[in-house]
């Protein structure tokens, strides 16, 4: 619908791969990671129209491949772990500049069976909820901003700088930043690390996930992308896309950037915030009210049509029952706390940053530009679910013709309404409550699916046992790193991972 890819034929791609050898391929699973392979080119021409085999594993395991702990749906002891349906999406053809050019397309994973979208396939779910959009002559704008941390390991002996080495030795506090100390859209501190600096930039415009504003943030080593706005979809993609690029030409320079939501105690922490409006067939954006409302109940919406103000009350009720989608790990609800500039209630203002939902509309923006902003999503979210999550709930809003209840947050006010989850255990149990609104929008397949896996996470938290309960703080911080490891109990010895 608005700003679509021009569609790329199966029968058009023997001349675009004319001088290729090889195709690079990937999906994405529940945690937002691209799981792929390279594959000649005549396999994939093979399987350029019907798709092909691809083993339902990554919808079995955790993101460092451990087994749920008991068999979902898609894949179990039952089925085998069978082989999805994987199909490639023509429409999302590109290059990778740092891999010879390599072509690259993204997967969508579909039922082996039915031949359906798979319930759980975070493309196909944003898809699914698009399509009502358009079902009804609308369609969803949307943009992105990341902010992550940087790290750097110190040179040991003659090999290369390796963080997981290092932290195998080291408690995560030594690690060096790639940058000390906070200081937000400095000009001078980038010049330190030039090179790495531009070459994310310049890598993103040639792999079509272009950046709109690149700076330091307020944070130890912290950077903060504001990626080009485009429809719903295709922003989906470029902020997977986006922490693809990151993470491959950080290696170059022995950096290892950091999506997790709350790296380091102290210290702000990474964001993820989506902007989102709805637009007509033709482009026009339907938050916009082109007459000043006098008679609003509150001046913050006195420029928000009722289309507008229906999403926006969609968002409102629905965002305590698809939090877990906007805060997926037990590291999420470490960053939203009080007093660390996180939303950690349900609430909403114009141009107000220290809400959930952040109300942006003429006066203050043009009237192309009206949008919400939602600032409760970390850099560590799967970006496919929170779009869905998010446009899902306003949607529901506009259908049912939500009205706005609850009043927009004093200027002077950090917290408004409803406490959010303040643990993915609270989140998990209110996603998956038999009356949620995540059951409404989604269904009981994925709603059961996804929170099945979240389950794993909270038992494996459970079952841990940390350095904090062994060495409560300060303690850790003055523990000598040079104990022969013989001694150290075992919450001090080293990971057997990265």
């Amino acid at each position: 619908m608005v700003f679509k890819q021009s569609q790329l034929t199966v029968e058009q791609l023997p001349s675009i791969l004319e001088n290729d050898t090889k195709v690079k391929v990937a999906g994405v699973d529940v945690d937002g990671m691209l799981r792929g392979k390279i594959m000649a080119k005549s396999k994939f021409l093979s399987i350029a129209r019907k798709g092909f085999g691809f083993c339902s594993i990554i919808f079995g395991w955790d993101m460092h491949d451990k087994a749920y702990f008991r068999d979902l749906k898609v894949c179990n002891s039952k089925n085998g772990a069978r082989d999805l349906l994987a199909v490639p999406d023509l429409a999302t053809y590109r290059r990778i500049p740092w891999e010879e050019n390599i072509p690259f397309f993204f997967l969508n994973w579909h039922d082996p069976d039915t031949g359906k979208p798979l319930h759980c396939c975070p493309r196909g779910l944003l898809s699914t909820v698009v399509s009502r959009l358009e079902s009804n002559g609308m369609g969803a704008v949307a943009g992105a901003e990341f902010e992550f941390s940087q790290f750097r390991a110190p040179q040991t002996g003659r090999n290369k700088p390796n963080v997981a080495a290092f932290l195998r030795e080291n408690p995560t506090d030594a690690l060096p930043a790639l940058t000390e100390g906070r200081f937000g859209y400095s000009l001078t501190r980038p010049t330190q690390n030039q090179s790495y600096f531009h070459d994310i930039f310049n890598t993103c415009d040639k792999f079509d996930c272009g950046i709109e504003g690149w700076h330091t943030e307020s944070g130890v080593g912290v950077f903060e992308a504001a990626l080009l706005f485009d429809s719903i979809s295709n922003m989906a993609d470029k902020a997977n896309l986006f922490k693809y690029v990151v993470k491959s030409v950080a290696t170059k320079y022995g950096v290892t950037p950091c999506f997790m939501a709350k790296p380091r105690e102290g210290e702000p922490g990474n964001a993820g915030h989506i902007h989102i409006s709805i637009v007509d067939k033709e482009n026009k954006n339907l938050f916009y009210r082109e007459a000043k409302d006098e008679e609003a109940e509150w001046e913050d919406i006195a420029h928000l049509s009722d289309v507008g103000r229906h999403f926006l009350a969609g968002v409102i009720e629905g965002l305590p029952d698809i939090m877990l989608m906007l805060a997926p790990t037990i590291n999420s609800y470490k960053r939203l706390v009080e007093n660390f500039f996180a939303p950690v209630t349900v609430s909403w203002g114009l141009e107000h940053r220290a809400s959930s939902i952040r109300l942006i509309t003429p006066p203050t923006s043009s009237p192309n530009a009206s949008r919400i902003e939602v600032r409760v999503p970390g850099a560590d979210t799967n970006s496919f679910y929170v779009y869905a999550a998010v446009l899902a709930i306003g949607y529901r809003g506009i259908e049912k013709k939500l009205p706005l209840t609850l009043p927009p947050l004093g200027k002077d006010q950090i917290t408004g309404g409803v406490r959010l989850a303040q643990s993915l255990k609270e989140a998990t149990e209110k996603f998956s409550n038999t009356q949620s609104i995540a059951r409404e929008v989604f269904g009981d397949e994925f709603v059961e699916h996804f929170a099945g896996t979240r389950q794993h996470e909270i038992q494996l938290w459970d079952q841990a046992v940390t350095d904090w309960l062994v060495y409560p703080p300060p303690f850790p911080k003055i523990i000598p790193i040079t104990l022969p490891l013989a001694i150290l109990p075992l919450s001090l010895a080293p990971a057997q991972g990265p």
